[in-house]
């Protein structure tokens, strides 16, 4: 059983890195229009009886790459692959997994079962913003950190310096913790409350942030205001510097603009999502790649080997 990638239209510069990694030519397939906006996916080559990963995020514009995605994974299907792996760098709607109110939906179960009864045998996926999502799934489904590959880059920027890793609400500790402890360094937390409607928030700082340099760590980045203000209680709070490692860069609307008149020094985000020309012209904002990460999940999946060496961080002794 061969082994073929391909790719639709959300992130094409993500998938050819992986395709560089892997030393595999993407899969030939036509992902189009018609004139009134409905998807139309070809697969070019034969694919019966293959080993196949399709590589989409469902990132802005999110219905429409979803739409790419599901339609994608019946070509396959019907193209008699003989498995399909659904490789999700970032899973949209993650953000609706329970209902948090009366005659709410829970779309990210919904989303799942889409992709599922689609075709996908296995999906693939980096960062999830809730891991029971994963529960969600009747299939395989590997939830890759992104956390290793941020890990290295505060390495090298960092050194030896005093650093304090900060989770910007309590939701986000266990993530915050984790890396804290690979990187030796304290941990600290934002407590964030609105006392009323129309009463801006307060945030509260647990831990010692004064002469450090602070580094938020996060899942996803949308607006970029809870950010922006947790750098600034942080430098007001006698940080040295703040930056920040999120997973997604979703940056909606004005989040490039606000990031960049912010106290951030910089905002670091992986390629999950492929970025706008507002988020690459702004100074203090890059991205580093988890080509390689998804790469070699893929040919241990591919090869039947093992991917929990993937989760781990180098945890000091």
């Amino acid at each position: 059983m061969a082994t073929k990638i391909l790719s639709c239209n959300s992130n094409r510069p993500l998938a050819d890195a992986i395709s560089k990694y892997m030393e595999l030519p993407l899969t030939k397939a036509d992902v189009k229009r018609f004139s009134d906006m409905e998807v139309f996916v070809e697969i070019q080559e034969n694919v019966r009886g293959e080993d196949v990963f399709l590589i989409q995020s469902t990132s802005s514009p999110t219905n429409d790459n979803l739409m790419e995605l599901l339609v994608a994974l019946d070509a396959l299907k019907r193209g008699s692959a003989s498995r399909i792996t659904a490789v999700i760098p970032y899973y949209g709607y993650a953000r609706q997994d329970r209902k948090s109110g009366p005659r709410t939906p829970i779309s990210a179960k919904l989303v799942a079962n889409l992709i599922t009864v689609a075709g996908a045998h296995r999906v693939v996926t980096v960062d999830l913003h809730a891991g029971q999502i994963q529960g969600f799934f009747d299939i395989p489904t590997d939830n890759l950190f992104a956390a290793p590959v941020f890990q290295s880059d505060i390495k090298e920027k960092y050194g030896d310096k005093s650093l304090v890793i900060v989770s910007p609400d309590v939701g986000g500790v266990v993530r915050a913790r984790a890396l804290a402890k690979s990187l030796d360094a304290d941990l600290a937390i934002i407590d964030k409350r609105r006392e009323r409607a129309g009463v801006s928030e307060v945030m509260n700082i647990i831990g010692e942030v004064d002469d450090r340099h602070c580094i938020l760590v996060d899942d996803i980045v949308d607006s970029g205001g809870t950010l922006c203000n947790a750098a600034e209680a942080l430098m007001a709070a006698g940080g040295l510097s703040v930056s920040a490692y999120i997973s997604h860069g979703v940056l909606s609307g004005g989040a490039a603009a606000r990031i960049k008149d912010s106290p951030l020094t910089e905002l670091v985000t992986t390629d999950s999502i492929q970025a706008t020309d507002a988020v690459l012209a702004a100074p203090n904002m890059r991205q580093i790649t988890i080509a390689p990460l998804l790469g070699e999940a893929i040919l241990r999946i591919a090869e039947s080997r093992s991917v929990s060496s993937l989760f781990d961080y180098n945890t000091p002794n």
